[in-house]
């Protein structure tokens, strides 16, 4: 089995470089062995996206911003064999650009996307997470980035699987 760690941010605004949440989920043998969340405080003060989210600046303001978190969210990459998120293309983009405005290096693993897998591995149409997450009776707060992130990791130890039994 991989070593994986599922990640998933909240952004506040268009730009990629807005994150106001991130959540993230560690996989080891199978298992989620180490899940964590962070408020982030956003570049700019203008949270367009609370309506989904639900984070408002009050909530942020006193956070910490990207490159400070860092430190905490980097152990997370260690050993990993690869980077899972639900839309890989959107997180991998913002954790790239939150890297690069703080002047740090994003991590070198893949990004594998779930919704591609629940398509391609599971046959499932569409692949928003909440009809996967449905589909697979897994447990989903949408839009918390924890709960977001914690259902990718279970629905890539759920393709996993699949793959290993169309292997027998």
């Amino acid at each position: 089995m991989s070593i994986f760690t599922a990640i998933d941010f909240e952004t506040a605004d268009n730009g990629r470089d807005s994150a106001c949440a991130v959540g993230l989920a560690r996989v080891e043998h199978g298992e989620i062995v180490k899940t964590g969340y962070r408020l982030i405080r956003p570049p700019r003060p203008d949270i367009l996206f609370t309506y989904i989210h639900d984070i408002t600046w009050e909530d942020v303001a006193g956070e910490p911003p990207f490159g400070e978190v860092w430190p905490c969210l980097e152990e997370f990459f260690k050993g990993a064999d690869f980077i899972t998120a639900h839309n890989a293309p959107f997180d991998r983009g913002v954790l790239n650009a939150c890297c690069a405005a703080a002047g740090l290096a994003a991590p070198p693993q893949p990004f594998v996307c779930t919704v591609q897998l629940s398509r391609k591995e599971l046959g499932l149409k569409p692949a928003t997470l909440s009809h996967v997450c449905h589909h697979l009776s897994i447990p989903l707060k949408h839009h918390n980035a924890l709960s977001d992130a914690e259902a990718c990791a279970k629905i890539m130890l759920t393709v996993e699987q699949v793959r290993a039994e169309k292997r027998l």
